[in-house]
């Protein structure tokens, strides 16, 4: 039986040290990347790692998921294969077990999170909206290197969908600069 711990932040600048902190764990798995979706490189790991009769900690439900759906999923995938799973700051513990009370908890908690996010979103976008508005926000600057690098590569023949190969970009950031 494994403890496996699984950290999230949102952003690479923010520190993960009191996550978990005083646990002993066997592995950890750790994202810097937003919870909006399952879409994660250390999420994905760990649900690879964990075998039945191991354990996931999570400092909070919202480090897991921040959408109900991906979270309900996440912890009855975990269940069903034999893995528990406990969140420390809410001090639940999901085991398999029928235990109607803290599927309440879970749903209400996770739903809490994911209406988080939704007003979060929307007070960025109405920040953004006004500051366009005064002329203070627009959007972020151009790549000149790489603006260049396309227009080169395009003017060598090369196709929109290779040239975001080799510039290591989107194949939209390559049409935006190839149309302007």
């Amino acid at each position: 039986m494994a403890k496996v711990g699984y950290i999230r932040v949102s952003t690479v600048e923010q520190n993960t040290d009191r996550q978990l902190a005083g646990l002993t764990l066997d592995k950890i798995f750790e994202d810097k990347c937003s919870g909006k979706d399952t879409n994660r490189p250390a999420l994905k790991q760990l649900l690879d790692y964990v075998r039945s009769g191991d354990e996931i900690h999570v400092h909070d439900i919202s480090r897991l998921a921040r959408n109900l759906e991906d979270l309900l999923n996440i912890v009855k995938s975990v269940n069903d294969k034999g893995i528990a799973i406990h969140f420390h700051k809410e001090n639940l513990a999901f085991t398999g077990e029928s235990n109607p009370m803290q599927d309440l908890m879970l749903s209400l908690l996770g739903s809490v999170y994911q209406f988080e996010r939704s007003m979060l979103k929307e007070r960025q976008l109405e920040g953004i909206a006004q500051a366009k508005s005064k002329g203070k926000y627009k959007g972020r600057p151009n790549n000149k290197e790489l603006h260049d690098k396309i227009i080169e590569l395009k003017a060598g023949g090369l196709s929109l969908r290779k040239i975001a190969d080799q510039c290591g970009c989107a194949l939209s950031t390559v049409q935006r600069v190839v149309n302007t």
